[in-house]
């Protein structure tokens, strides 16, 4: 005879050493039925948002933690009643014990019904309302086709390619075509509308209003003030004439190896910072002050500051030295609709070891960028203006326009010396100026 038995979920340590979490939206409601590995409830911990899977299968008790309620790792956050045959048996041997007291899941990284609807936070969830489930294709529709990266791209971004359309050869979907799709749609003044405008907090004007100092933003603002107040920061800055950069940038965009990726300035600016810190490898290092020593890492993993609607989030690329423009550019665009689309996972968050905040798609020309915590360098890169340039060749000088980009260097001067941190600037902008430079 099957057996039930009433199972508590504690909420979980994510890997990033955290000591609590903000529920932000349940997926489930007391009497639905879930699996092993169904995502149950969104969280948001100080770096980024968790998506969390059941390492039970049975019948939802009770929800022991509201929305919006910051718990502590280790307490019960929900109740499930299961079958003593489905705890012993999980459905995949390599998801871990299913029935023990503390499952050993990689948290995050469940199975996730595709055609699931994220509720906005603040919602509650229904009474009786199961995930969703996409329904079956009808008969005779074909099977959407695209490479096994673009369809794990699709499902990290919560996109079904059964909605996308193709630009790819014979009907494929590529990764364009997904990172388009993930794009929120844009509000009648032309700017993107947020990905998760319940999260942002409406203010009146006219009136007082307190919003709760949490998550993400709790977070990143403890991280600056640690940051400004620890290291002492030097910020330098160059001017630089990028015409031929743009120049180079379309004629390899009519490549066809490039035709699927989306390539933007920003993807040269890294390529040549990336050159520049090759250079200078002490530039990536960071200041171990518990072992009094500066670690200097074996790569480069490049992190991007990206604006999101819960607060400020830096993603990495890991081991970016290695790649060539053309993954480059596809790992920055990948990245950063990651990020809007809040499925950035602490990993990508973690072990970064160099910034690039791109200050100019908000039309700024220039700025003082803050460390991020641990590293010794940032790079702001400004907006691209088309203005009265000083161009000087064999005939002489003369006064053209040309496209007019501006960089600031901010670095820990524990760490590098003024020299040093005037060389990556220096060299990152020859690349950019002169980007033939790249072939010596």
């Amino acid at each position: 005879m099957t057996t039930t038995t009433a199972q508590t979920f504690l909420l979980p340590d994510v890997g990033e050493g955290l000591t609590e979490a903000d529920i932000v939206t349940w997926r489930v409601a007391v009497g639905d039925t879930v699996t092993v590995n169904q995502i149950i409830v969104d969280i948001e911990t100080a770096k980024s948002v968790v998506e969390l899977p059941s390492p039970y299968a049975g019948k939802v008790v009770e929800l022991l933690a509201t929305e919006g309620e910051v718990v502590a790792v280790g307490s019960p956050i929900i109740a499930i009643r299961t079958a003593d045959a489905q705890v012993a048996a999980p459905a995949d041997p390599a998801e871990g014990e299913a029935g023990g007291p503390e499952p050993k899941l990689l948290v995050g990284y469940g199975a996730r019904d595709a055609g699931h609807s994220r509720r906005r936070r603040g919602t509650a969830p229904s009474g009786a309302a199961a995930p969703a489930v996409t329904p079956p294709a009808a008969p005779g529709r074909d099977k959407p086709r695209a490479k096994p990266p673009v369809r794990k791209l699709a499902k990290v971004l919560g996109v079904d390619l059964a909605t996308v359309e193709p630009t790819g050869p014979d009907g494929t979907v590529v990764r364009a075509d997904v990172l388009r799709a993930s794009e929120p749609m844009a509000t009648p003044g032309g700017r993107p509308a947020s990905a998760d405008p319940a999260s942002a907090p409406a203010v009146a004007i006219g009136s007082e209003t307190r919003i709760p100092i949490k998550g993400v933003r709790k977070h990143t603002a403890a991280a600056m003030v640690a940051s400004a107040f620890t290291a002492p920061h030097v910020t330098e800055f160059v001017t630089v004439d990028v015409t031929k950069t743009l120049e180079l940038r379309e004629l390899v965009q009519r490549r066809r190896e490039f035709r699927d990726t989306k390539l933007t300035p920003l993807a040269f600016v890294a390529r040549a910072y990336l050159r520049a810190l090759a250079r200078i490898p002490m530039a990536t290092a960071r200041w171990d002050e518990a072992a009094q020593e500066i670690v200097v890492p074996a790569g480069i993993n490049l992190g991007f500051a990206v604006a999101t609607p819960r607060g400020l989030m830096v993603p990495n690329i890991k081991n970016a030295h290695t790649l060539g423009l053309l993954d480059l550019a596809g790992a920055i665009n990948e990245l950063a609709a990651t990020a809007r689309a809040g499925k950035t996972t602490p990993e990508a968050m973690a072990g970064g070891s160099t910034t690039i905040t791109n200050v100019g798609v908000f039309g700024i020309d220039t700025g003082t960028p803050i460390l991020n915590p641990g590293e010794t360098a940032i790079l702001a890169v400004g907006a691209i203006r088309r203005q009265p340039w000083v161009v000087e060749d064999a005939a002489g000088e003369r006064i053209e326009p040309r496209s007019i980009l501006q960089l600031a260097l901010s670095f820990d001067h524990r760490v590098l010396d003024g020299a040093e941190g005037s060389q990556v600037l220096a060299d990152t902008a020859a690349l950019l100026a002169e980007p033939a430079l790249a072939v010596l």
